[in-house]
């Protein structure tokens, strides 16, 4: 995943504090100048430029401004979660493969996750960064800190914590309705896929293939495994290693009952690896034919849309329960 961000060692934000009243204290004493004063500062505090002191998910302490209104995503799956909060009049910068939806593309770019470039972070004057742990790079987030640009970072492991991301992120701009409502979506869709996989008399052996050479799988503690699970099926390359890497025979000998293959930019590649797997007859998945190219962006980026993959999922490895049934998967 390139490059981790920051690790778990707390690390100041910069900051910064309004600075301490001059006003002598005998005018204090007059009410009425004291009510006017109590009023600046109120205004103050309430004012755009104010700010808050928040945690972030890495336990970090961060100024943020109380309504960011410019704000860089670091990850195209923050660029997809601010556009789902509508919000994507406040982004003034984006990650190369920020693609969804489609007007992300039309957002100025700042690098990649992994190499991000600074001075067009810093030119774009942004109040608010958000970062993830994995990918981006510590040195990025001191070089913006250093220079009063506060750098909220997210770490989502599992669809809980995509969950409580959003809730969390719609607390910090200020629209927490708008993040309640997405989450209460997400959570009723996934209670329907569970429903109807949870008395199914077979878990499926899934193959889930996302590199050709090596042929590469997803272990336990990826978005993918999680949701291979959820959608009823038994994840062939489950444990420790989170992305196995096998040959053409242990796939075989695993007589996996369904194949997945991602596709992003390289269809036409994955069209020849599935032309490659039904080359084998004697395989379950070939045999009746359930091998799948399916988009990689559903199934593996922290976003609102994992539900969308679950439900895919849920179809391409159940397809009787789910085609009957009409959860809104879609294939």
């Amino acid at each position: 995943m390139g490059n981790q961000f920051m690790g778990r060692q707390p690390l100041e934000s910069a900051g910064r504090r309004f600075p301490e009243s001059k006003l002598p204290q005998k005018y204090l004493q007059h009410p009425l100048l004291r009510a006017l004063f109590i009023l600046c500062l109120l205004t103050l505090i309430s004012a755009p430029g104010a700010a808050k002191s928040v945690t972030d998910q890495l336990g970090r302490r961060v100024r943020v401004p109380d309504d960011p209104r410019r704000i860089v995503a670091m990850a195209p799956s923050i660029t997809e979660i601010i556009f789902a909060l509508s919000l994507s009049d406040r982004l003034v910068g984006a990650t190369q493969f920020s693609d969804y939806p489609p007007a992300a593309g039309a957002l100025p770019k700042v690098g990649s996750y992994v190499h991000l470039d600074v001075e067009k972070i810093v030119a774009s004057r942004p109040d608010l960064c958000i970062a993830v742990k994995d990918g981006n790079p510590i040195s990025v987030v001191r070089k913006l800190e250093s220079v009063g640009i506060p750098v909220y970072a997210v770490d989502p492991r599992n669809l809980d914590a995509v969950m409580d991301t959003l809730l969390e992120l719609g607390q910090l701009l200020n629209v927490n309705d708008r993040a309640k409502a997405i989450v209460v979506d997400m959570t009723d869709r996934i209670l329907q896929v569970q429903q109807h996989v949870s008395d199914a008399p077979q878990r499926p052996l899934v193959f889930f293939q996302i590199g050709v050479s090596p042929i590469v799988s997803v272990g336990t503690r990826t978005f993918i495994h999680e949701l291979i699970v959820m959608a009823g099926g038994t994840n062939l390359a489950q444990g420790k290693t989170p992305y196995p890497r096998f040959s053409k025979e242990q796939v075989i000998g695993l007589r996996p009952e369904v194949i997945v293959i991602t596709s992003m930019d390289r269809k036409a590649v994955f069209n020849q690896v599935k032309s490659a797997w039904q080359q084998w007859p004697e395989l379950p998945a070939v045999k009746n034919g359930r091998i799948h190219l399916v988009d990689s962006n559903v199934l593996d980026r922290a976003t609102p849309r994992l539900v969308d993959g679950l439900e895919l999922l849920a179809r391409l490895i159940h397809p009787d329960r789910f085609n009957a049934a009409g959860t809104g998967a879609q294939q």
